[in-house]
């Protein structure tokens, strides 16, 4: 499905647009009322772009520092260029463990390479924990928003899909439905052979993981199984241990609009007694998949420095009225929009950056001060750039011809007293199809000029 048909289905389900107004106006609300208690919120900004920024300009220093580092505490690291190599070695260590069922906290990055599918292929059962996330398993659904992945579903639809899949009674009491998917849950994380997760923040001075959370699923996730494999993307990764404070005030307040969340877990390496809690084996896998072309630029590195708080979706008048799915693509929104076709290439998503207003709103809710806007407008110059053959050519004809009569005054007059005599109207079918193209007048406007001098008398 196209963005323009997703977009078109997005407007006309009108309990979709209800539950993303409440949803997105309520987010918005919380976030202007947790950053009110941040000393320093632009001082805050400013500190964690500049870390991302000298970071990311260093990458190759800092990842080497966390491997080493992540390695002393145990932990057994993994490099998968793409997707395809991110799930074999996910699968295979999985296989190799025998593995039958494992059990996930809510992960864009296994999303972004389709890692539940990848699993199942081998025979091994992936078991969403985080609460949106089940719920979307449970609809063999997708998620549309980045931290939010159910933010498209109702009260009621959600209490229709507990009522036919765990076979509960019918109940729109919500801390019933919650209660009813805690007990479901419960024995899974008791079964699983792994636990799988993804990675907020990791430390390149200590390699340690920080995996922020709400529900204590994350917690039990990377705890209750013998093994745990966090799989991060390689812009993930910060200097020190310190520079969480400022992540750690930025990134809840935008996200859900709290001060902090309620479980903020520090992973460095694994346990080292019998009595400890952690697992027996940690496995890191750090994920490329075309973020390494990013680097490249200043203006396309910015996008690396995004922390997935999803306050520029929150925000955004676009994706408040159609939602995740119309953009067809595991990021959505203006962050979407600009991740996505540098991480599968402008060629299969040159829709996405056009999918926007250009209203700048999310340059000013994101944390971390990414410009997305001007990189949406790298992006369309990139797609311009790929337009080749037939349609560039008469749009560079056209133009050269454009130019040709607004130079020359007279043959600007007799081309358009030809064109009003034979009634032409200019092709421009992208215009029209939207918006009605006003007729060309009787007479020109240097015409009507001098017939109204005459008129008067005015020689």
């Amino acid at each position: 499905m196209t963005f323009e048909a997703g977009a078109r289905a997005a407007l006309s389900d009108a309990q979709l647009r209800g539950a993303l107004r409440h949803a997105t106006t309520l987010f918005a609300e919380k976030r202007r009322a947790a950053m009110a208690t941040a000393p320093d919120w632009e001082g805050a900004r400013d500190r964690a772009r500049a870390i991302k920024d000298e970071t990311l300009l260093h990458l190759d220093r800092y990842l080497d520092q966390f491997t080493a580092s992540a390695e002393r505490a145990g932990a057994r690291m993994h490099w998968a260029r793409d997707a395809g190599e991110a799930c074999e070695i996910i699968g295979r260590i999985g296989e190799v463990l025998g593995a039958r069922t494992v059990v996930k906290s809510k992960s864009m990055a296994t999303e972004e390479i389709h890692l539940n599918a990848a699993l199942a292929r081998r025979g091994i059962d992936p078991i969403e924990t985080d609460l949106g996330e089940y719920i979307i398993q449970l609809a063999g659904d997708t998620p549309s928003h980045i931290v939010v992945p159910a933010i498209h579903k109702t009260k009621a639809q959600i209490a229709a899909l507990f009522v036919e899949k765990l076979g509960i009674a019918p109940s729109d009491d919500a801390a019933a439905l919650t209660a009813a998917a805690r007990l479901a849950l419960r024995r899974r994380f008791a079964e699983a052979d792994i636990g799988i997760s993804g990675v907020n923040f990791a430390v390149a001075e200590t390699g340690t993981i920080l995996i922020l959370e709400n529900e204590g699923n994350a917690r039990l996730t990377t705890s209750l199984p013998r093994t745990h494999i966090a799989l991060m993307g390689i812009e993930k990764v910060i200097p020190r241990f310190a520079d969480l404070e400022v992540f750690l005030q930025l990134l809840p307040r935008s996200g859900t609009g709290q001060v902090l969340t309620a479980y903020q877990s520090l992973l460095t390496g694994v346990k080292r007694h019998p009595d400890d809690e952690g697992p027996d084996e940690l496995h890191i896998v750090l994920l490329d998949n075309g973020r390494s072309r990013m680097l490249a630029a200043p203006v396309t590195r910015q996008s690396l420095a995004c922390i997935r708080c999803g306050a520029c979706l929150n925000a955004c008048p676009v994706y408040r009225q159609i939602g995740g799915h119309a953009y067809g693509s595991v990021y959505p929104g203006p962050i979407g929009a600009i991740l996505t076709p540098q991480l599968i290439g402008i060629e299969r998503s040159a829709h996405l950056p056009y999918a926007s207003s250009l209203c700048g709103a999310c340059r000013d809710v994101c944390p971390v001060k990414i410009d997305i806007p001007a990189l949406l407008l790298h992006l369309r110059a990139q797609v311009i750039e790929q337009r080749a053959g037939k349609s560039r050519l008469l749009e560079r004809v056209a133009f050269r011809c454009y130019t040709a009569i607004m130079a020359r005054p007279r043959l600007y007059e007799w081309t358009m007293r030809v064109a009003r005599i034979l009634r032409i109207v200019p092709p421009l079918p992208a215009w029209t199809k939207w918006r009605d193209l006003r007729p060309l007048a009787p007479r020109s406007f240097r015409e009507e000029w001098r017939a109204g001098l005459r008129d008067e008398g005015v020689s």
